[in-house]
């Protein structure tokens, strides 16, 4: 812009004007972009911005280029030039260069800011007719312009006080010289790895030489300075470059140390000096012991005697430096000869060099780069494989001091043979080597290149893991450190949840990339997780982002976070909040035929679910409300894919309804089912080849047969069906479908004698029979599979059909019976003095007559001994007799336990006893048997039922003299208490008792 502009009179004052507006436009837009001082460049902008309107307002005005109005506009060209070359530079030059130049651009940037100001204030506003608020504006800016401090950023001035501070003390440590560039690294946001800063500061040594070519030497001299600074550090020079200057300068040292010079040592202290100062004599002397000197109340030289000026004390830098290159050498000659002693057999001597190489690298960085180009790296690690503990401690604390601060140490440690496996193996040791190990470790992944062979080492990840639970904090925190360093690679992280130790595999689940998600995804599907492990995923909520991912697009994340929720959705915890969360409505939406064409992703959906299941009904089991699926719409959707799907998906819908069939609060589900159809569809699955799948429908079908309607079993349940099931029990190695095959026939309608029939012909009698009376038969279902075979003998003992009976009897159900009112559960006690009512109210009319004997009863046959009860010849097989059977006693024990439904069917096996014509001679078989007495005690039970049929019995019973005489006084304080408290019905019994006792009178109001 200001090439075109030579003469300001030549050219309209409003066009120069227009022009300069350009050019700061453009000089704003293009400070956006700087590379450094974004916020100082920013400020300058906005007072730009805000002189962009007033130049427009007076390239409006027809003026003459006075001289103040051509000085302004001369100055304003020439500081808009300014700014934007800054600008410019400052986009595109080297980031470290315009870092150590930040004071000078700032400088810069304040002097342009004034300038423009000092323009602003030559502009001629008297003479010009320009709105007060313009005046006002143009008076407020250059106002604020003149007061404009500009200042470099905290952690530029911190740096470059740093890199001034090195200049001046000679710092050669490398260490300050990484941690330097490390710092202009932050402050100028390159990234910190060692390509990238090795990339900057070569561009910044050619910005360097392009100073030189420009012939600025002020500059130059300062930029070689810092160079030599920071070329200490480790990307400056390579590996091969400090290997090659180094032995160039060992080989020229010879092999002997030399001794120091007089000159070195301190008058005072009379040892070589570290910080020599020169007195005002003249005379040099160690700082410290010259301060005491002074402290002591001495004002003296020591040496010349002479008066001294305390507050004069010069760095005598020149001897400084000898001392230390004298040092040097001797260091250098040292390590160089130290090697030799290492691989000693003697312990001692090996251990007191390693205490002194430890001691030289604890002294300077220096020493540490020579130690490690010495190659001590191998023999130290050879080193590590002694027997001896101590040696190895020692190793392992020099490796690190080695290591610290450098990565071609690091990295020349991995890739020494053996290295990292070594130090592996001493995670495994005690703890305080242990302890060693991992801070060496630790500090060794500082480097990306060193954290792949970390990870590579066998079992490395394993014993870090471990490691996070020891008592010693540090080793536990440098471990957890260790391993979130190591979790760069996704391979590590999977390695480190098989330890159960999920943190690295949770973050990348919920945050990291899609493809990243799905592998983590992956290795939570197919891990075998303890419910420990299980639950503190759960607690570190690996629940949202597998749900979240169940959502995706992409089918195989689809299949994986299934898996995964299949995989965790086992431990009820998990179950129950997915459920709480709805979500089994996702899920279903999934297992939907039109949602995925996916065979795999179904299956796993189907699992899922079930575990859902399973979990709900438990919790459900607990009194705990909560419903696995919200509508009816979504139990017949699920349902109605058992016959669209393949054998897998099939037995998981299966059992999904088995386990929500299970709960006592299911009554209203199995009632739905049985709506849907969902017996005639069981009764087809019972027939299918797949022993998986038909099992899994028999279960469910035996809980829709417990509580359904008889004319809806009978409906589906043919001969065909019938023989499939006997065949199931027949054959079946699954013990838990036998039990549920055998609770269908116990639960289908028992005056369907068309049903029995076909079980017999199917031989079901015997089948069912040998689950009863085979006592070799165990296992963890036992009781419930005597249950529901004493449940389905009821249908083969009912009193409508004495063949039937005569064929359960012949096959020795009776005594087996028996034996069950004493060794079964409650519930088969029932099922067992039911099926002995059915078999004695039939005995009356079996009891075969005693013949009576013509003749001298002398040449006579002995008389047969007549049933007490029946006056007849009884026996077990042909009468169904309950004394010769000896079921009364059994009978009667089952009285007196707490179960209502085995008390009431033991009582009604009893009554049989005393029907019709047999109440006196059944009476005193039941009062031989302690019965009567039990029968009073039922008057006390809480079941109503219960107490209506003991009245009813003792009714009878009580009008028998004896029988009311022996037991009417103990039944008197149940049948008073009935009275008050029973119903109407019950109070008329009792009364009527009471009056067979003499206690009320025949015309009592209870009557």
């Amino acid at each position: 812009m200001t090439d075109m502009i030579l003469n300001v009179s030549l050219v309209p004052a409003s066009e120069v004007l227009s022009r300069i507006v350009d050019s700061i436009v453009e000089t704003v837009n293009a400070a956006k972009d700087v590379l450094i001082e974004k916020e100082n460049f920013a400020e300058l902008s906005t007072y730009l911005e805000r002189i962009v309107p007033i130049l427009t307002e007076l390239s409006k005005k027809n003026m003459n280029a006075s001289g103040s109005l051509k000085n302004a506009i001369d100055i304003l060209i020439r500081e808009i030039k300014v700014a934007k070359e800054l600008v410019l530079d400052c986009r595109k030059r080297n980031k470290v260069y315009l870092l150590v130049n930040c004071r000078k651009i700032v400088k810069s940037l304040e002097q342009t800011t004034r300038e423009i100001s000092r323009a602003l204030g030559l502009i001629p506003l008297a003479s010009l007719d320009l709105s007060t608020g313009i005046t006002e504006e143009i008076s407020k800016l250059q106002d604020n312009m003149l007061r404009a401090e500009f200042k470099a950023a905290v952690a530029e001035e911190d740096i470059m006080e740093k890199i001034e501070s090195g200049i001046r003390e000679r710092t050669v440590d490398r260490s300050y010289a990484n941690n330097l560039l490390v710092l202009i690294a932050e402050a100028v946001g390159i990234p910190r790895v060692h390509s990238a800063l090795k990339k900057e500061f070569e561009e910044f040594k050619n910005e360097i030489e392009e100073t030189k070519l420009n012939k600025d030497k002020a500059e130059a001299v300062q930029m070689d300075q810092i160079i030599a600074l920071l070329g200490r550090a480790d990307v400056a020079s390579s590996p091969k470059e400090k290997e090659m200057k180094y032995f160039i300068k060992r080989n020229s040292l010879g092999s002997q140390p030399l001794e120091p010079l007089q000159s070195f040592y301190c008058p005072i202290t009379g040892e070589v000096m570290v910080d020599p100062v020169e007195t005002s004599s003249g005379q040099t002397f160690e700082r410290s012991a010259i301060q005491k000197w002074f402290a002591d109340g001495n004002t003296i030289c020591p040496l010349t005697v002479t008066p001294l000026d305390i507050s004069i004390l010069r760095p005598n830098k020149t001897l400084r430096q000898s001392i230390e290159e004298w040092k040097d050498r001797n260091t250098m000659i040292t390590i160089a000869s130290m090697k030799t002693k290492l691989p000693s057999d003697d312990e001692q001597e090996v251990l007191h060099s390693l205490s002194q190489l430890k001691e030289l690298c604890e002294e300077r960085d220096l020493h540490r780069e020579w130690v490690v180009l010495e190659d001590y790296i191998a023999i130290l690690i050879k080193i590590l494989a002694t027997k001896n503990r101590d040696i190895r401690n020692h190793v392992l604390v020099i490796l690190c001091i080695l290591a610290r601060d450098s990565n071609d140490s690091k990295e020349k440690i991995a890739h020494t043979e053996n290295a990292i496996e070594s130090i592996v193996k001493s995670l495994a040791r005690r703890i305080g080597e242990s302890k060693l190990a991992v801070a060496l470790l630790l500090e060794l992944s500082k480097s990306e290149v060193v954290r792949h062979y970390i990870g590579k080492a066998q079992g490395c990840i394993l014993l870090l893991v471990t490691m996070t639970g020891q008592e010693d904090t540090q080793a536990a925190q440098d471990a957890k450190e260790l391993l979130e360093n190591l979790s760069f690679l996704d391979q590590n992280v999977v390695q480190m949840a098989k330890a159960n130790y999920f943190r690295p595999l949770l973050l990348r689940l919920s945050s990291g990339p899609e493809n990243v998600k799905m592998i983590m995804a992956m290795t939570l599907a197919e891990m075998e997780l303890s419910d420990h492990n299980k639950l503190i995923l759960f607690e570190n909520g690996v629940l949202g982002p597998l749900i979240q991912l169940v959502t995706h697009d992409n089918v195989e994340a689809k299949i994986v976070a299934v898996k995964a929720l299949r995989n965790l959705s086992t431990l009820p915890q998990i179950s129950l909040l997915m459920v709480r969360e709805g979500a089994a409505g996702s899920l279903l939406d999934l297992l939907d035929l039109h949602s995925t064409s996916s065979p795999s992703l179904r299956e796993h959906v189907a699992a899922t679910i079930m575990n859902l299941a399973i979990s709900t009904a438990a919790e459900e089991a607990s009194q705990t409300e909560l419903s696995l699926f919200k509508s009816d719409k979504d139990l017949f959707r699920l349902f109605s894919l058992i016959n669209l799907t393949g054998p897998d998906v099939q037995q998981s819908i299966l059992r999904t309804f088995h386990a929500m069939c299970q709960t006592q609060s299911a009554t209203d589900l199995r009632s739905k089912l049985r709506q849907f159809s969902a017996v005639h569809v069981l009764v087809q699955l019972c027939e299918l080849e797949n022993a998986t799948v038909r099992a899994n429908a028999v279960k469910l079908f035996c809980c829709l047969a417990a509580d359904g309607d008889d004319g809806m079993l009978s409906e589906h349940v043919n001969q065909r069906c019938i023989e499939t099931l006997v065949g199931i029990i027949k054959s079946s190695n699954d013990n838990e479908e036998i039990t549920a095959a055998v609770g269908i026939i116990a639960n289908l309608p028992m005056d369907q004698t068309q049903i029995t029939q076909w079980l017999l012909d199917a031989g079901a009698l015997q089948v069912i029979f040998r689950f009863l009376s085979d006592g070799n038969y165990t296992g963890s279902g036992r009781n419930h599979l005597t249950e529901n075979a004493a449940g389905a003998i009821r249908r083969f003992t009912v009193t409508m059909n004495l063949e039937w009976q005569k064929r359960a009897a012949e096959a020795g159900i009776i005594p087996v019976l028996v034996q069950l009112l004493d060794s079964g559960t409650a519930l088969t006690k029932r099922y067992a003095a039911t099926s002995l009512t059915q078999f004695s109210e039939s005995s009356v009319m079996l009891s075969k007559p005693i013949k009576k004997h013509g003749g001298l009863w002398c040449w006579s046959a002995p008389p047969e001994t007549p049933c007490p009860v029946h006056m007849g010849i009884c026996a077990v097989e042909s009468s169904f007799c309950l004394l010769e059977a000896d079921a009364v006693q059994p009978l009667v024990r089952v009285l007196g336990e707490p179960d209502i439904g085995a008390c009431e069917a033991s009582l009604q096996a009893l009554l049989t006893l005393i029907d019709d014509q047999r109440l006196q001679n059944g009476s005193k078989v039941l009062a031989e048997a302690n019965a009567i007495a039990a029968i009073i005690r039922l008057l006390g039970s809480p079941s109503t039922q219960l107490q209506e049929k003991s009245l009813n019995a003792l009714e009878r019973i009580f009008r028998l003299v004896e029988f009311k005489q022996q037991y009417g006084a103990s039944a008197q304080i149940f049948l008073v208490d009935i009275t008050q408290r029973g119903n109407s019905a019950m109070k008329s019994l009792a009364a009527k008792i009471l009056g067979h006792l003499n206690v009320l009178h025949d015309q009592s109001s209870y009557f």
